[in-house]
């Protein structure tokens, strides 16, 4: 019964394989590599790797990438799966104005933060800050309700926009600091502080439409350089998009499993 779960971004493909398809099941085996050598993946990080029973995937990259994962699976008879949002899926409500237009990626980490909590008896808002390539903050309600979210720039994108629009704007990446002196760290600070701007302000939507102070996750290759700079404790968690693959494959096995 094992699961071979997928996350395929905008830089990278990220792969997990757990011994059954249900939250908490024990870690096997991962890896991940640049999309540039998916080609790669079947004679090397899978090469021996046991056929596994379900395989499900999340992904943004788009169709041509798909197509070449799909590729590199055709060494095993097991059918591939992979999350489209919807309007409501493992307990949790899809408030976008077209769900199926949402990114899979948020929707999957959101399912994943969602019953990160509930498996501790939290019933409380949350918000959901992805740092990757770009940046998604994402506003929960108590009840499960997605209630929207953000969508801005990641650092290399800043500083890419910014070298690209400015003359001689061409400086190495520099530390976060409270009152930058050089140009590298001014950089740096600003587009931290940018990101943790925005965040800080869904935090204070949240607690005003809810009534309630949220619970603060963050997740994301880059999470880890921003946890210093917020203003308040967010939990950072590495694997939430495996998390969320686990919680829906589980209750795509089992429909009537309870909330």
């Amino acid at each position: 019964m094992t699961f071979l779960a997928l996350d395929v971004g905008n830089t990278r493909l990220k792969w997990a394989v757990y011994e059954a398809p249900q939250p908490g099941a024990r870690l096997l085996a991962q890896g991940a590599v640049f999309l540039e050598n998916i080609e790669k993946l079947a004679e090397e990080e899978w090469q021996g790797l046991s056929q596994p029973t379900h395989i499900l995937g999340c992904i943004v990259a788009g169709d041509p990438v798909k197509r070449r994962v799909m590729d590199q699976m055709e060494q095993w008879d097991t059918p591939a799966s992979w999350v489209v949002p919807s309007a409501q899926e493992a307990g949790l409500s899809n408030g976008y104005d077209h769900p199926a237009r949402l990114g899979a990626d948020r929707w999957v980490a959101m399912i994943g933060a969602y019953h990160r909590l509930v498996a501790r008896g939290l019933r409380q808002p949350c918000v959901l800050a992805m740092v990757g390539t770009a940046v998604t903050v994402e506003a929960i309600d108590a009840q499960g309700r997605f209630l929207g979210g953000l969508i801005l720039p990641g650092h290399g994108i800043m500083l890419r926009a910014l070298e690209s629009g400015t003359a001689g704007l061409h400086v190495p990446t520099g530390e976060v600091r409270h009152f930058p002196t050089n140009t590298s760290d001014a950089l740096t600070s600003g587009g931290t502080f940018a990101i943790a701007g925005a965040i800080e302000r869904m935090v204070q939507n949240v607690i005003e439409h809810c009534g309630q102070a949220p619970a603060c996750i963050m997740t994301g290759g880059a999470g880890w350089k921003m946890v210093p700079s917020m203003q308040r404790p967010f939990e950072l968690v590495d694997n939430l998009i495996f998390d969320g693959l686990l919680e829906i494959g589980w209750r795509r096995l089992h429909p009537g499993a309870p909330r």
